[in-house]
C-alpha cells in the first residue's frame, strides 16, 4: 500500500484528491523504493509462473528463426539490407555494392553499440548521396531522445558531430550539409537546423522555428532526390516548405500553401508537379498537383477526387507511376495509377482480413513497387509488384518453424455499437474450437489518434493459440479502420464512443458464445491503456482478467500539465481541461479520476521508469489508488521495467520474455491448464 499525502486540486470550481501525486518524483528515492517493492511484489506473486513462464518463451523461441536477414533494397549503387545472429538482441545493418554477390560490409552493428548499455534504439538511417557517410541516431535510455552521429563508411571512422535530441535528419545532394530537427523540453519537435560537417555544431544554422505549441516539425526528401520538405502539422493542421536538395536557386525555403485549421497536406514531387494530398474538399482527402513555381491552392488541380468512403492515407511517386495506400470498408488496398495514359487498379489480395502496405521503395525510376502483407494467419511477406505487368511476385514470407497456417481460422464479425453503429472484429482460432462460451478469449483494443489497428501476424501469439485461447481485435472508433470520419468519432466530446465499441465487441463476443465473462481477458497499451482504465470502471463484472502497457491512466492532471512531453499538441485529441465543457467531459471518463469501490478484474499493470510518452507515475499512482478502493482479492500488479520506455526492452530476447511474462499471468488468471 502506498503512502497517502494529502494534495486537493481546484479546477472550474471542482475539486480532486491526489494523494499519490508524489510519486512524480523520480529522483526521491523514496518513490525508488515504491516501485521496487511493487516489483517484488510481483515477482513473489508471479513466481510459481516460472516454468510456464520459461515454456512459453522456449515455444515462441522455436518459432523464429534466429539467424535470418531482411530482404536487400537497392539505393544508389548500394543493396541494403538487416540481418539477425542466433544469440544476439539487436540488427546487424549491412549493405554490399552493386551486387548481392558482393561482399559485405557492415554498417552498423547494433549489438556492438549496445553491448554496455541496458537500452538500445536506432531510429534514423540515412545515406549520403555518394553513399560515403551514413547518418544515424540512437536512444541509449528509453525515453525516446535521440543522439545524430555520422560514420564514414569508407574508414568506419565515427566522426566528431554527436547533436542531441534529434528527429529527423535528411542530407542535401552535396553530400556534406545535413538538416535536422532537435526538440524542446516537452519533447516537440521545433527547430529545424543546417549543420555542415567538420564545422562546430554550436555554428549550426537555425532553419525554422515553430512557435506554435500544437506543431511539430517533420523533415524528409523526395523520392526523386530532387526536393527536401518540411512538414509542421498538429493533429489537425499541417503545411508544407520546400527546397531543392541540389540547392539550385539558394538556400530559401518555400510554402507550399499557408495553413489552415483543421485542414491537412503533404507533398511528393514527380517532374514539372508537387503531387499534394489534401483534406480540404472532405475529410478523407484527395490528391491534387500545383507546378513547381507556383503552389500554392489557388493552382491545385485535382488528381483523384475526395470519396465519402475512401481514406487516401499515402501516396508514394515513382517515374511512370504513383501508388496510393487507401482504406475502405475498414481494409486497407494499394491503387496504381500509370500517370502516362492515367489507367489505374488494385492490387487484389487473398483474403477477407489483412494488412498490407508500402515496403522499402529507394528508387524512383522503376516499375517495381514492394509492398507487405500478413494476416492472423499468414506469415509477414515481402512483395515485389510490377506495376506494368501487374505481376506479384513473393520474395520473402518470414519463416516460422513448427507453424502450421491450416491449424488456424481467422473471421471478421460485426458488434453494434449502443448508437447502432457496427463495429468490426477481426478474430483467430485454433481449428476445432466449440463455441459453448466456455472458451477463453483475450480482446485487444486501442482506439486512438486515427491510428487502424493492424490485422497482424504474431508468431509469439501461437502460444495462446495452442492453448485454446481466441485472440480478438476490436477496429473500435477513435481509430482509422474506416477513415477520418472513425477518428471523428471516437475523440474529443465524442471520445467514449471508443469505451462504448469495445464494451459492445466483448457483450457481442459473449452473446455468441465465443467466451463468457468468467473466460475474457482484455490487453491494451497506452492510449489502449486509457481504453483498458475506463472499461473496467464502467463494466467491471464482464472482464476476468486484465493486462494494461504503458496505460494513460491519469488524463486530468496530464492535460493540465503542459510542461509535460505531448500535452499541448495533444489537446486536439482529448480535449482542453482549461475549457469548461472539455475538463467536465474527460472527467467522466479519466481511469483515475473514476475509480471506486467496487470489485475489479484481476489485473497486471505494467510501465518503464523511462517512458517519455506515458509518465511511469501515471500507472504507479492508479494501481495505488486502486488498490486503496478495491473490495475483491483478485491480484493486481505492478510491473517497472527500470531500464527502459514506452515499448519496453529493446532487445528481442528480453521482449519475449516479456511477452511471456504477460502470457503467464492471463493463462494463470484464466484457468487455463498447461498440459
Amino acid at each position: 500500500m502506498a503512502k497517502r499525502i494529502p494534495k486537493a486540486d481546484v479546477q472550474h470550481g471542482d475539486r480532486r484528491l491526489d494523494p499519490y501525486f508524489w510519486l512524480r518524483e523520480k529522483t526521491n528515492p523514496a518513490v525508488i523504493a515504491h516501485l521496487q517493492a511493487e516489483n517484488a511484489y510481483t515477482e513473489a506473486i508471479m513466481k510459481p509462473t516460472e516454468p510456464l513462464q520459461h515454456r512459453l518463451y522456449q515455444e515462441m523461441l522455436g518459432h523464429i528463426r534466429e539467424t535470418d536477414m531482411h530482404v536487400p533494397y537497392r539505393d544508389g549503387e548500394y543493396f541494403y539490407y538487416s540481418r539477425t545472429e542466433q544469440g544476439k538482441q539487436y540488427a546487424i545493418h549491412c549493405r554490399k555494392k552493386d551486387s548481392l554477390d558482393a561482399p559485405e560490409e557492415v554498417t552498423l552493428d547494433l549489438n556492438e553499440l549496445g553491448k554496455n548499455e541496458k537500452f538500445m534504439q536506432l531510429a534514423q538511417y540515412t545515406v549520403s548521396d555518394d553513399g560515403n557517410l551514413l547518418a544515424y541516431s540512437l536512444d541509449r535510455t528509453g525515453f525516446r531522445q535521440y543522439t545524430l552521429e555520422v560514420k564514414d563508411l569508407r574508414t568506419g571512422q565515427v566522426l566528431p558531430e554527436r547533436i542531441e535530441k534529434t528527429g529527423s535528419i535528411v542530407w542535401a545532394a552535396d553530400n556534406r550539409t545535413i538538416f535536422y530537427t532537435v526538440e524542446d523540453d516537452a519533447k516537440r519537435s521545433y527547430r529545424l537546423h543546417l549543420h555542415r560537417l567538420g564545422s562546430p555544431v554550436t555554428q549550426d544554422e537555425l532553419v525554422y522555428e515553430e512557435k506554435d505549441e500544437r506543431f511539430e516539425l517533420a523533415a524528409g526528401r523526395s523520392r526523386s532526390r530532387a526536393y527536401i520538405f518540411l512538414l509542421s502539422q498538429s493533429h489537425t493542421t499541417s503545411e508544407a516548405r520546400y527546397l531543392r536538395a541540389d540547392f539550385a536557386g539558394g538556400r530559401e525555403w518555400r510554402l507550399i500553401a499557408p495553413r489552415i485549421a483543421d485542414q491537412e497536406y503533404d507533398v511528393d514531387h514527380h517532374g514539372e508537379f508537387f503531387y499534394i494530398r489534401a483534406n480540404d474538399r472532405g475529410r478523407n482527402f484527395r490528391l491534387v498537383k500545383a507546378p513547381l513555381a507556383a503552389p500554392g491552392r489557388e493552382n491545385w488541380q485535382e488528381v483523384v477526387p475526395h470519396r465519402a468512403d475512401v481514406m487516401i492515407e499515402n501516396a508514394d511517386f515513382f517515374a511512370n507511376h504513383f501508388v496510393l495506400t487507401e482504406r475502405e470498408d475498414g481494409l486497407p488496398w494499394l491503387s496504381i495509377t500509370d500517370l502516362r495514359n492515367g489507367q489505374t487498379h488494385r492490387i487484389t489480395f487473398p483474403e477477407p482480413v489483412y494488412n498490407t502496405g508500402p515496403g522499402v521503395n529507394a528508387v524512383f525510376n522503376t516499375s517495381k513497387f514492394r509492398y507487405g502483407y500478413e494476416s492472423l494467419v499468414t506469415p509477414e511477406s515481402v512483395f515485389e509488384y510490377d506495376m506494368d505487368s501487374r505481376e506479384a511476385k513473393l520474395l520473402k514470407q518470414n519463416e516460422v518453424p513448427g507453424y502450421e497456417p491450416t491449424r488456424y481460422e481467422m473471421k471478421r464479425l460485426f458488434a453494434t455499437a449502443p448508437d447502432g453503429t457496427r463495429v468490426p472484429i477481426s478474430l483467430v482460432h485454433r481449428q476445432g474450437l466449440v463455441r459453448d462460451g466456455q472458451a477463453p478469449l483475450l480482446l485487444e483494443g486501442y482506439g486512438s489518434y486515427g491510428y487502424p489497428y493492424p490485422v497482424s501476424f504474431s508468431a509469439s501469439r501461437l502460444s495462446l493459440l495452442d492453448r485454446g485461447v481466441v485472440c480478438a481485435f476490436a477496429h473500435i472508433r477513435g481509430g482509422g479502420d474506416f477513415g477520418k470520419r472513425w477518428h471523428d468519432e471516437g475523440r474529443m466530446l465524442k471520445k467514449r464512443n471508443t469505451f462504448t465499441d469495445f464494451i459492445a465487441c466483448a457483450d457481442f463476443l459473449v452473446a455468441s458464445k465465443w467466451t463468457s465473462p468468467a473466460h475474457l481477458a482484455i490487453t491494451g497499451g497506452s492510449a489502449g491503456g486509457l481504453l483498458m482504465g475506463a472499461v473496467v470502471n464502467m463494466r467491471p463484472e464482464l472482464f476476468h482478467a486484465v493486462v494494461s502497457h504503458v496505460p494513460f491512466v491519469d488524463v486530468l492532471n496530464t492535460m493540465l500539465d503542459e510542461t509535460l512531453p505531448l500535452t499541448v499538441g495533444e489537446f486536439e485529441e482529448w480535449g482542453n481541461p482549461k475549457n469548461p465543457e472539455e475538463y467536465a467531459y474527460m472527467k467522466t471518463y479519466s481511469p483515475y479520476d473514476n475509480l471506486r469501490p467496487a470489485a475489479y478484474p484481476a489485473m497486471l499493470v505494467k510501465t518503464s521508469l523511462n517512458d517519455s510518452q506515458v509518465m511511469y507515475w501515471e500507472p504507479a499512482k492508479y494501481v495505488a489508488r486502486l488498490r486503496a478502493l478495491k473490495t475483491d482479492r483478485n491480484v493486481l500488479l505492478l510491473k517497472v521495467n527500470m531500464a527502459a520506455g514506452h515499448g519496453g526492452s529493446s532487445g528481442r530476447y528480453d521482449h519475449l520474455h516479456e511477452i511471456a511474462f504477460d502470457d503467464a499471468f492471463l493463462l494463470t488468471q484464466l484457468g487455463v491448464r498447461d498440459e
